[in-house]
């Protein structure tokens, strides 16, 4: 049987239509169970001193064994281990890590998911050590992918970093993970519905970049989670491992593409927001693919007023003259405090609130509206239908169960537009002239 590696080069690998040639950057993928031994012989591939990161969950779940196997080998140099117990990635996590870390070291494993995996990423990139992640828990897509989500002067943003050489994920381990991170993880797949909508509405309007070959990827990952959720929340350690395949499947989907596009969207934007207003106000956080399955639950709710809609030029116009981007600056001041800064300077530079490029855009989106509500048609799930599927996991929380009211949230759906340079649902509704509109229609 062909190895995960071969078979994505295979089917979506190589020269494409797209005008890329795509690449698998991963050396190694290892699913499987009761393989964290084999952590030393994909050492051996790069180096022979190693560096390991890990937190006291993580270390108690495999990092003990890992640590063990590279002690035996004589491969271990030295290691940190948060004793936090939640690790934000920000300033303070990463210093911590460089503070600690063996400079005689010629290789770096990472035991762990999720903001242990930014950090690990963020290291090599900067130390030039190549890493090898070993999963502890299907809780998210970013194991192989070449970007960090990390939290910068109170901002969650993405960094270019690197991908890592290998990916381990001993499905042993990764099916006795809290089944908060295995919801997590699910959560953040079923994201995607919206990205792959939005990534392709913007090719629409924006001529954005956009690759059928990816966008086919990530769907294909998408369906083999939603396939074996249920499995999974029940601990099944072959559902566990199709999981697993899906998260690495959407990594490789950025990686492949070059953008976060294939895998975030306006979901992820209320997930960030919410972080962001955390992390400033001290306001209820949860793990970032729970926001986003719960997120995205409400962007189905807003593509579905979307559909209602009839572009009308008259409308969208008096809308734009009367926006203030004086006083709406304010307004995410006193939203998101001092992480409002960065997203006020990058309007600076796109400046999506120009009159005269909102009036390109709206001719474009009215000429083409039967072509974008195919396309939401197509990739957006129904509301019953992702109910159903929230049910299989047991995540049957809303927002206000996650401790956010219906002002924040219309609030925080406000602000998704102003987080990234992408077009997003917001985004589309304000040159429509209708966010308002619909904000207060939902919450």
């Amino acid at each position: 049987m062909k190895d995960l590696k071969t078979r994505i080069e295979e089917e979506y690998g190589g020269a494409c239509e797209c005008g890329k040639d795509h690449e698998v950057i991963l050396e190694d993928i290892r699913i499987g169970s009761h393989i964290l031994p084999e952590v030393a012989d994909l050492v051996k591939k790069h180096g022979s001193r190693v560096f390991m990161i890990s937190d006291r969950n993580t270390y108690k779940a495999a990092g003990e064994e890992v640590a063990r196997i590279l002690e035996d080998r004589g491969m271990l140099c030295g290691s940190y281990c948060f004793d936090e117990e939640k690790v934000e990635p920000d300033e303070k996590a990463a210093g911590a890590v460089f503070m600690h870390f063996e400079p005689s070291c010629d290789y770096i494993v990472v035991v762990g998911s999720g903001t242990l995996n930014d950090i690990g990423k963020l290291v090599s990139s900067v130390t030039g050590r190549p890493y090898l992640i070993v999963g502890t828990a299907p809780s998210m897509d970013g194991f192989a992918s070449a970007t960090s989500s990390v939290i910068r002067d109170g901002l969650k943003i993405s960094l270019n970093t690197i991908a890592p050489a290998a990916v381990l994920a001993d499905t042993s381990v990764m099916k006795d993970a809290p089944l908060r991170l295995l919801q997590s993880g699910i959560g953040d797949m079923f994201a995607k519905y919206i990205s792959i909508c939005e990534w392709r509405i913007s090719n629409v309007i924006n001529g954005e970049y956009y690759c059928p070959r990816v966008a086919s990827l990530v769907r294909n990952a998408l369906k083999r989670c939603a396939d074996n959720a249920q499995a999974l929340i029940n601990r099944e350690e072959e559902a566990v491992a199709a999981v697993t395949e899906g998260l690495i499947y959407a990594g490789l989907a950025m990686a492949m593409a070059g953008v976060s596009r294939p895998a975030s969207g306006m979901e992820h934007y209320f997930s960030h927001v919410w972080d962001m207003r955390g992390e400033e106000f001290r306001t209820p956080a949860d793990y970032h693919g729970i926001q986003c399955g719960i997120a995205t639950r409400t962007c189905i709710q807003i593509y579905d007023e979307i559909k209602k809609i009839t572009p009308d030029y008259e409308t969208a116009r008096a809308y734009v003259d009367a926006f203030s981007w004086e006083d709406w600056k304010k307004e995410l001041k006193s939203f998101l405090g001092k992480s409002a800064d960065a997203m006020i300077a990058l309007e600076e530079r796109e400046r999506k609130y120009d009159l005269s490029t909102h009036q390109a855009r709206f001719n474009i989106i009215k000429e083409h509206w039967d072509e974008i509500l195919t396309i939401i048609d197509e990739e957006v799930p129904s509301l019953s239908e992702y109910d159903r599927l929230l049910s299989e996991i047991g995540l049957t929380e809303t927002y206000e169960d996650l401790g956010h009211d219906k002002t924040e949230t219309r609030k925080t759906f406000y602000a998704t537009k102003d987080i990234r340079d992408k077009y997003i649902g917001s985004r589309l509704l304000w040159d429509l002239g209708l966010l308002e509109a619909v904000g207060e229609k939902i919450f």
